[in-house]
């Protein structure tokens, strides 16, 4: 196969790579960071593979591109910024989700809906053990500051820097008059219980793990003790991609930024 261009630029400038279209072969490398092709969907999917903490590098080739650093046209220029030791370290939260004796990790969201289309759920949610709201809905997001600017967002939640410690709970069309999402801290525990016999659900972790949850059973939420380090070489990024970015899906004023 031809070597990709961004394998020969690194080359050229005498540093080691892998060149690698699975991110689980990462993994079993020495590796000092990955430099992911792709778009948000990419970017998420790969950073899930990986059970390394070593800090990534977004380059978009996607459609929105949100949570990657540059676009594709400015590579170059940015690996030689990134080689030359110019780029600071980002931190950010994910959540664990408990199931069943199982454990899901993500960075943007957990996502609880109904496994049968135009079908709703009835659950509760529970913080810290105090029961906070039971509704009947098409579903619910529980989302990190990262994924507040994607389905969340898109679900009426609000938007969050990512230097702030909270979950956002976003309930999906709820069947009750007043019901807004509401912010927690990221020190607490939420608790999804499902209430309505023989409706089966399903809970996806950023678009990309889908599994079932049944009747009674509860999902748990909680801050990973595991984060996720982005490599930055722009000194302004978050808010300058709310307006770049999500101007373009049409989000004409952001006045909803926490």
């Amino acid at each position: 196969n031809e070597t990709p261009e961004i394998a020969k630029h690194i080359e050229s400038l005498n540093f080691n790579y892998n060149f690698r279209d699975y991110a689980k072969e990462l993994n079993e490398l020495r590796t000092d960071m990955a430099i992911i092709l792709g778009g948000d969907g990419t970017l998420l999917r790969t950073q899930n593979q990986l059970t390394k903490e070593i800090p990534i590098f977004g380059i978009n080739m996607g459609t929105v591109g949100f949570l990657t650093e540059i676009e594709v046209e400015n590579t170059f220029e940015a690996l030689d910024a990134i080689l030359d030791g110019e780029w600071s370290k980002e931190k950010r939260t994910q959540i664990i989700i408990s199931h069943e004796n199982q454990t899901f990790r993500a960075l943007n969201e957990v996502v609880i809906m109904t496994a049968r289309p135009a079908k709703m759920l009835h659950y509760e949610i529970s913080v810290d053990g105090e029961v906070v709201e039971e509704l009947r809905a098409d579903g619910l997001i529980i989302s990190t500051p990262s994924g507040s600017t994607a389905y969340s967002m898109s679900a009426g939640g609000p938007i969050v820097d990512p230097k702030v410690g909270a979950f956002i709970i976003v309930p999906i069309c709820p069947y009750k008059l007043g019901v807004r999402p509401f912010v927690v801290s990221d020190g607490s525990e939420i608790r999804i219980k499902l209430l309505k016999r023989g409706k089966k659900a399903i809970f996806v972790m950023d678009g990309q793990v889908q599994k079932e949850v049944n009747y009674m059973e509860e999902l748990v939420i909680k801050k990973s003790e595991k984060d996720v380090y982005f490599m930055r070489i722009n000194k302004k990024y978050f808010y300058k991609k709310v307006k770049d970015k999500l101007n373009e899906g049409g989000l004409d004023s952001i006045n909803r930024v926490l």
